[in-house]
């Protein structure tokens, strides 16, 4: 019965892992690598559903009657390449906080904020 559902138990175990870096990590970094592990996991979840068990490609034959749906494989590779984009852009914030703040903590930064 585990090993049937494996695909959901990672799931469960990435997100969680990502939102406990999210939440308890102070280092901005580590924080953006936690939002990393929580995306992927929903990528996981997503292509998980998608597949058909026994279903083969939508293309068409005259032997084949059970297909997978390709569209959530489509929309998770739209959502990798946001995905990078966005991680790229909070990597240049953090760079930018550094050079301007001279921490990526973020206690660090709160008390130099007031």
């Amino acid at each position: 019965m585990f090993f049937d559902l494996y695909n959901y138990w990672m799931v469960i175990i990435l997100m969680m892992i990502g939102l406990y870096m999210v939440i308890n990590q102070s280092n901005l970094i580590k924080k953006l690598i936690g939002l990393n592990i929580f995306q992927t996991s929903i990528f996981i979840f997503y292509i998980s559903v998608g597949k058909v068990k026994g279903g083969s490609a939508p293309i068409f034959s005259s032997t084949e009657t059970l297909y997978s749906n390709p569209l959530p494989h489509v929309l998770i590779l739209t959502a990798i390449v946001v995905g990078i984009a966005t991680m790229a852009l909070a990597l240049a914030l953090v760079v930018r906080i550094k050079k301007a703040y001279g921490t990526v903590e973020d206690s660090e930064l709160q008390e130099q904020d007031h």
